[in-house]
């Protein structure tokens, strides 16, 4: 009996062998050390919403689609891995009344084109953010929350004033701020409702930020309007105050208008980015200067325990409208074309309107100009 079972397990165990002789063994995969993430960002300027945009957008049933406006950009804005856009106006409701400059308050739907067209960052701390008073923005707060993928910076009804985000395993902290509110005094009970300019408050948020992400972002709200190419001594003293806080971007609008991008030195050894103004998004503004507006494009790089930004550029950008202010569309400046200009309202009363004088703006900016769809 014992000499059966020594030859069963003998058997069992020459099955055994043969068996693992005959199975392709594959290698085990050794885990990727200190791997390499990208994640990209686009920014743009002010989504300025005027009183002729809101009514020549309003359907026969009474409903506003601003869906066709954003149809040229709506592909480069959903390539990237997060986009930030100014949404200069408010969204208050209804009971508001849709209002254009000096007070705006525009539709609800407008939001909802917003996320559709793929930008997930709203900053909202801008000079019109009180426009209807500390109870509009409370409704636009309020109705913005409910928006899932959509997340909004520069104000708040409670809790910090920074935002985090995480792609492709880094992390993006963002602050915000406004030079001011056209008057309009923050309630003293909410004193933390919108992000002003204070340096000793941007100083204690910016110290607690920067431990919690791997880049860090100020959008601000700032300089002088219409002031083409060059910052004011008010921006480019703010900047080195931002980089000497060792903060990764700045996100610059407000002007209107495009201005240049500048790499200052920061004390940790690295520098930081600063597109001083993007210009207008989106726009009914009657100059040339103001229909020309900018989408920063920035990669950050992680590479192990390497931070960088790796490449950045501006891809340029024209709000086309025609006569009555019909057809708006924003194009990026690589498709725009002579035909498209010629039909432009504001080329049909200034001549001067150029791409010869367009390009002369954008060789002046100091940064890499993308002629293409860089994602």
């Amino acid at each position: 009996m014992v000499k059966i079972v020594r030859k069963l397990y003998g058997l069992l165990i020459f099955i055994i062998l043969i068996s693992c002789k005959n199975t392709k063994q594959e290698p085990i995969a050794e885990p990727e050390i200190n791997p390499r993430h990208n994640l990209t960002l686009i920014a743009t300027g002010d989504n300025l919403f005027h009183i002729t945009l809101i009514n020549s957008h309003k359907q026969k049933d009474g409903s506003y689609d601003f869906n066709p406006i954003y149809t040229e950009i709506k592909e480069l804005v959903q390539s990237a891995d997060l986009a930030f856009i100014n949404q200069e106006t408010v969204m208050a409701g209804t009971r508001f009344g849709y209002s254009g400059y000096p007070a705006f308050n525009s539709p609800q739907s407008l939001a909802y084109t917003v996320k559709d067209t793929g930008f997930s960052i709203v900053n909202i701390a801008n000079n019109h953010t009180m426009d209807m008073g500390r109870s509009g923005l409370h409704a636009t707060l309020d109705f913005l929350e409910e928006i899932k993928g959509i997340t909004v910076i520069g104000a708040r009804t409670k809790g910090v004033s920074f935002r985090l985000f995480m792609e492709n395993n880094i992390i993006l902290g963002f602050l915000s701020y406004t030079y001011g509110l056209n008057g309009i005094p923050l309630p003293p009970e909410e004193p933390n409702l919108v992000s002003v300019i204070n340096r000793t408050k941007m100083t204690q948020e910016i110290n607690e930020l920067r431990p919690l992400c791997d880049f860090l972002i100020v959008s601000m709200h700032w300089g002088e309007e219409y002031r083409l190419v060059e910052p004011d001594f008010f921006q480019k003293d703010l900047a080195v105050f931002l980089a000497q806080h060792n903060v990764d971007l700045i996100i610059g609008h407000h002007p209107h208008v495009l201005q240049r991008v500048e790499l200052l030195p920061r004390p940790d050894g690295k520098q930081t980015l600063c597109f001083y103004s993007l210009g207008n998004f989106v726009s009914h503004q009657r100059e040339k200067d103001r229909v020309l507006g900018g989408i920063m494009a920035v990669t950050f790089t992680k590479d192990g325990e390497e931070l960088s930004i790796s490449d950045y550029g501006l891809i340029p950008v024209v709000t086309h409208f025609e006569n009555g202010y019909s057809n708006t569309k924003v194009y990026p400046y690589y498709s725009y074309t002579e035909d498209l200009l010629k039909k432009h309202l504001l080329h049909t009363r200034d001549n001067t309107m150029t791409f010869e004088y367009y390009k002369g703006v954008l060789n002046r900016l100091n940064t890499k100009i993308i002629m293409y769809n860089p994602f």
